[in-house]
């Protein structure tokens, strides 16, 4: 058996020549942040809270994506929607929201969780800061600045019912302008929902797939 020394040896070796070998190779140097390299499309950074294109927020308060943060990143606190003061679409929407980036570790589990697609990341990863409490983002640091045609909340649902902010039937066709459009194509989808459920009360060849498709489209509604 050989000393300690002797076996010690060719481990060590071995890992210097790993150090040796990476010194005479071209050194990468990032000019940051003078010249900032793009990133990927999918790349995860500051999150974002979207919008509806009438302006009104996507978010519901739910919580769930507090619920599957596993750093305990993200803070919210829900509260209804009344007639005078609407921020989303349907009964609550997020009267607080904050995400702690001090915890979030940009996993993305989050987003995979939102309902509605409320909760997004973009591609800005420039979140350091020398004050602790300046990276702890609010709902009005997150939310998503409003587009042309938008109104700032709160104010009534411009394109329809509840339904219809989630399935977008008629808001291109509101957003646009064109109301009337709207109006008709709102009125076909009614029919057509009606004729597949009588279509199913009467047992005819098509009830089976109408069926499956209606209960595809409920599920992911839902």
């Amino acid at each position: 058996m050989g000393s300690p020394v002797t076996s010690f040896l060719p481990g060590s070796l071995k890992g210097f020549g790993v150090t040796f070998g990476t010194m005479f190779k071209p050194v990468n140097t990032e000019l940051y942040p003078e010249e900032k390299k793009p990133t990927m499309p999918r790349f995860h950074g500051r999150h974002v809270l979207n919008r509806h294109p009438d302006g009104l927020e996507k978010c519901i308060g739910c919580e769930l994506c507090a619920w599957a943060c596993p750093a305990d990143a993200i803070y919210v606190e829900g509260a209804d929607n009344t007639d005078d003061e609407r921020y989303s679409p349907g009964e609550r929407y997020g009267r607080v929201y904050q995400i702690n980036y001090l915890r979030c570790i940009l996993c993305g589990l989050c987003i995979e969780a939102c309902p509605t697609r409320a909760l997004t990341m973009s591609n800005e990863y420039e979140l350091a800061d020398d004050n602790r409490a300046d990276l702890i983002f609010t709902k009005e640091q997150l939310l998503a600045p409003l587009a042309p045609g938008m109104e700032l909340p709160p104010h009534p649902m411009r394109l329809g019912d509840t339904k219809d902010y989630y399935r977008g039937t008629p808001a291109a066709h509101v957003m646009s302008g064109n109301v009337e459009a709207a109006a008709t194509e709102k009125v076909l989808h009614q029919q057509a929902v009606h004729s597949n459920v009588q279509d199913r009360a009467e047992g005819t060849p098509g009830a089976k797939v109408a069926s499956r498709s209606e209960r595809t489209s409920e599920e992911v509604n839902d």
